[in-house]
């Protein structure tokens, strides 16, 4: 049985994990039999109303907040190591790029946490893979953007421009498509990056997970 990460953000697409990515990450890691590890940093973070779209001047616990969609506890990130798991995937939602890193702010000039990096740079350099969906790959652009990684935020040109800035090359790909990186041993797929709905990003993330899986069975 594979054990296989899932980075959490928060909870909700404005300022945390986008759900319905997060849960069908779930879904289909469950329906393939693999054991998950949620997992998420312990920070705060700016919360959002998702009804008005506007900031509430509220601060939440990331790791806190994670635990919503993981209907449990989350691990903290800085406490797991790449030999705990065999994969890890990073669902999308705007707190990828705010609360995992900075790219919201400062685009290609930015940075990831410290803790988040320490466990990507670690699962890289063991040669497992790694899954981004939506914008979540610009946390690996960031990461590795060293390593020339080859990612798909699906065909945004100015977020694809972003990337490449970090030191990435984007690859523009369809909804229900993923991009593998396999000098890399990364797995991306634009989700709502593209949508238009969840039958739609379903597609691409069950091909991600079912690619993610394959990787850790051929390693």
């Amino acid at each position: 049985m594979a054990t296989i990460g899932v980075l959490l953000s928060g909870c909700g697409v404005l300022d945390g994990s986008e759900i319905h990515e997060a849960t069908l990450t779930l879904y289909f890691l469950n329906k393939a039999g693999a054991k998950v590890v949620c997992l998420a940093p312990e920070a705060d973070y700016a919360v959002v109303d998702h009804a008005a779209k506007a900031p509430t001047g509220e601060r939440r616990n990331i790791r806190v907040e994670a635990a919503r969609i993981a209907r449990g506890p989350v691990a903290d990130v800085a406490a797991v190591t790449a030999d705990d798991l065999d994969g890890l995937i990073l669902p999308g939602g705007f707190g990828a790029a705010k609360n995992l890193c900075d790219f919201a702010d400062k685009g290609g000039q930015g940075t990831v946490v410290p803790s988040v990096a320490a466990l990507i740079a670690a699962m890289h350099a063991a040669g497992k893979p790694i899954g981004a969906i939506c914008i979540a790959p610009a946390v690996l652009a960031l990461a590795l953007g060293g390593h020339q990684p080859e990612l798909t935020i699906g065909n945004d040109p100015g977020t694809a421009q972003a990337l490449e800035a970090a030191g990435a090359r984007h690859v523009a790909r369809a909804v229900d498509e993923i991009q593998v990186d396999a000098a890399n041993n990364l797995v991306t797929t634009p989700a709502y990056m593209l949508g238009p709905g969840i039958a739609d990003i379903a597609k691409g993330i069950e091909k991600l997970v079912e690619t993610v899986l394959s990787r850790v069975k051929a390693a």
